[in-house]
């Protein structure tokens, strides 16, 4: 994969907190199977919108959709916190029962691999 070096941070948006008792609908998994990234990142890896990309960690990889967010800093991508993003960050809790989601070093491109539905997602990394 081409890509480029970002850093990934992790939260809530208002439409996933609506959808938290509906998480294997389609509406859920559009606000949450995606990756916000600034409109120049995204000239820079030859994407638009609905293209999918590959974002990796050290902890994992996963595919999710390109969503332009010209709010996002360049070099910065955002993932609603949730089955994709948790693929992209450590376990380690650090005693505080809650995994660290924010500045986390990731490479991100685009890719030919399609976004796997949640119960696919859950099935590839509990094997």
């Amino acid at each position: 994969m081409e890509g480029m070096n970002v850093n990934l941070i992790s939260g809530r948006t208002t439409v996933q907190g609506q959808n938290l008792d509906s998480k294997l609908t389609e509406k859920y998994f559009d606000e949450v199977a995606v990756c916000n990234l600034n409109g120049s990142d995204m000239e820079k890896l030859g994407v638009a919108p609905d293209d999918n990309v590959k974002v990796t960690t050290a902890y994992g990889a996963v595919v999710v959709k390109a969503k332009q967010d010209d709010g996002n800093p360049e070099g910065l991508i955002f993932i609603p916190m949730g089955p994709w993003a948790n693929v992209l960050v450590s376990g380690y809790t650090e005693g505080a029962g809650m995994p660290r989601f924010k500045g986390i070093a990731a490479e991100i491109g685009k890719t030919a691999e399609t976004v796997l539905p949640v119960k696919e997602l859950m099935r590839t990394y509990m094997e």
